[in-house]
């Protein structure tokens, strides 16, 4: 038996088939995660991700050791209400893990870790803290519910006090509210608008009822792994972990070298791979023939090199295999993918093949390419 949320009996109540996922028994899906993926994309659905390790840092030097910790710089959050996503780094540049950080106040960060990390994440973040007048704390009291599609918000601001319906209106990506001792953030890990509430775990189930109520379906995490790899979003442990950097995991995003006087954990080793030129990247991969692309599956390059899919998986809204996969950077438009002894043709695309609940440009310019030369 694993560890439980605050939401394991309205899991199995609702006919939730429960898994074990990094020590937790948690929804893989409610009867059909096809399903659940389609009222995401079309409607809202909401995952309960509570299993999720949210860790406060307060302390006069909070946000010195933030900035040295952390690969993206907080500085860049100029007020309270905004947050961050960055990669936490080893000396070597590699990712230790992927988070979110919440500017609470001067004094108080919040981070939202990897379930499947926390214990080395925890381990890692108080051996830093040494150095710095901080104090963290693992919050086990908090719930965390992710509410995603395009009637999220309209459907969850109805059901929150009406005072604040104008400042949740006006919330921008990566802004959050503060709400007594509710966090309630836009930002989500599936494409879709949408919230992620940080809240007491003794008032999450008859919040998860009220929004049940409202017409907001249960998705488990089957549902939640092909949104997110639909919107190339990655996975740690997948994508991208301690051998790999930002800067060949599509990531080079969310480091902050400026200012230059910021000296952080992994930098001098990221400088280092810039200067000689990385060897490797990740991308995507859309497979416009029949077939199901899946993890550690070897992609050959024109040049006969040889690259692996990290995340594959069958794409619902587009009905078609999707993948990203770590390559060589000589990889040209087109590879071949090994599936059970046969080669079979993939497009390489940028690591977005859905953007809003639709194929993005690129996507549906191969798409329509395709078929056109399938009515030939």
């Amino acid at each position: 038996m694993g560890k439980k949320t605050a939401l394991y009996e309205q899991h199995t109540a609702a006919g939730g088939k429960m898994v074990d996922f990094a020590g937790w028994d948690m929804p893989i899906h409610y009867g059909s995660q096809l399903d659940e993926h389609h009222w995401v994309r079309q409607e809202a659905g909401v995952f309960d991700v509570s299993h999720m390790t949210i860790i406060d840092v307060k302390g006069a030097d909070c946000q010195a050791y933030l900035r040295y910790v952390l690969a993206n710089d907080i500085a860049k959050l100029n007020e309270p209400g905004k947050a961050l996503y960055t990669c936490m780094l080893n000396e070597q540049g590699g990712i230790i893990d992927d988070l979110i950080v919440y500017f609470m106040a001067e004094d108080f960060y919040r981070l939202v870790v990897n379930a499947g990390t926390y214990e080395k994440d925890w381990a890692w973040l108080n051996k830093q803290a040494l150095a710095f007048q901080v104090s963290l704390q693992i919050r086990a009291d908090l719930a965390i519910l992710a509410i995603q599609g395009p009637q999220a918000r309209q459907t969850i601001n109805s059901l929150l006090s009406q005072e604040y319906l104008t400042k949740l209106e006006r919330l921008k990506n990566f802004q959050f509210l503060l709400l007594k001792d509710w966090l309630i953030a836009r930002t989500g890990y599936t494409g879709e608008d949408g919230y992620e509430i940080m809240l007491p775990s003794a008032q999450v189930v008859n919040f998860w009822q009220a929004i049940l109520a409202a017409g907001i379906k249960p998705c488990g995490l089957g549902a939640r792994d092909t949104l997110r790899l639909e919107a190339g979003l990655n996975l740690y442990g997948s994508d991208m972990d301690e051998s790999t950097t930002p800067l060949e995991s599509n990531l080079a995003w969310t480091v902050a070298l400026q200012p230059e006087e910021r000296n952080f954990i992994g930098r001098l080793s990221l400088i280092e791979q810039q200067q000689q030129g990385i060897k490797h990247k990740l991308v995507g991969l859309l497979l416009t023939e029949r077939g199901v692309l899946r993890s550690h599956q070897q992609v050959i390059l024109a040049d006969g090199s040889i690259g692996e899919i990290t995340s594959g998986t069958f794409s619902p809204t587009l009905n078609k295999g999707i993948a990203l996969v770590r390559v060589p950077v000589t990889i040209g438009s087109i590879c071949q993918i090994e599936v059970r002894g046969k080669l079979l043709t993939a497009h390489v695309v940028k690591p977005l093949f859905v953007k809003q609940g639709l194929p993005t440009q690129q996507i549906n310019l191969i798409l329509n390419s395709d078929t056109e030369k399938e009515n030939l």
